[in-house]
């Protein structure tokens, strides 16, 4: 509860600080604030799945990227950080995304992974 109530908390603030920016005729930054807004709701509400004790972590990791895709990346997409006026542009945002992807999860695998292994030869001795 208090993960959602987190991600929601950034998502109106983001959100509302992007509309203002908007409002104000600054386009480049309303755009950006609620593009980060989305992104960093759907990075907190998502962690959530890796806390699926029965899910394999295959299965975790691949549900994860699922809604990474119908969010984070149309976030990109609409952010205004990319151009976006050929074929190689939308490339390179999903380039960007695939990429970026791929290497938080390596680290974030080995990371956790080590913190395990400690845990567990904590509980041991």
């Amino acid at each position: 509860m208090r993960v959602m109530l987190s991600a929601a908390i950034a998502l109106v603030v983001m959100t509302s600080i992007g509309i203002a920016l908007l409002v104000q005729g600054d386009e480049s930054n309303g755009r950006s604030t609620i593009a980060v807004g989305v992104i960093v709701a759907a990075v907190i509400a998502t962690s959530l799945i890796y806390r699926v004790e029965p899910w394999s972590l295959v299965r975790q990791s691949a549900v994860h990227f699922a809604l990474m895709t119908v969010t984070v990346l149309p976030a990109l997409l609409l952010s205004g950080w990319f151009p976006l006026e050929d074929i190689w542009g939308y490339l390179a945002v999903v380039g960007v995304f695939l990429g970026t992807g791929v290497v938080l999860w390596g680290v974030l695998y080995v990371v956790f992974g080590k913190l395990i292994r400690l845990r567990a030869r904590a509980t041991d001795a």
